[in-house]
């Protein structure tokens, strides 16, 4: 079976910075039909779409453009999401999904807590 794996959350003061991964095992996925997003979801708050990438088109949420980066590995195993200048804000449960043709899987989140 498919399972995504995020890593890299933590606390971090304001200003600073965090880079998340998310690696999947147990199937394959083509790069050109795959669809990576991450999204985050703070406690009393709906789940919002951070960032995408399919091949190489990237689409970001308003609120973290000119901030955070989303890329992938050319396998597409290992999906990553660069946040810089990272805010108070930001501080969500950060979850990452694939997507290709029939299906779409989730990996089980990691923390980012910006606080000074």
């Amino acid at each position: 079976q498919v399972q995504l794996v995020e890593s890299g959350g933590g606390l971090v003061q304001p200003g600073g910075s965090l880079r998340l991964s998310c690696t999947a095992s147990g199937s394959t996925f083509r790069d050109s039909l795959t669809v990576a997003k991450w999204y985050r979801q703070a406690p009393g708050k709906e789940r919002e779409f951070v960032a995408s990438v399919i091949g190489g088109t990237t689409s970001y949420a308003d609120s973290v453009k000119g901030r955070f980066t989303i890329s992938k590995d050319n396998n597409m195993r290992t999906v990553y999401l660069q946040m810089n200048s990272l805010k108070v804000e930001d501080t969500a449960v950060y979850s990452c999904s694939l997507r290709r043709p029939g299906d779409e899987f989730w990996g089980q989140g990691t923390q980012v807590t910006v606080s000074s």
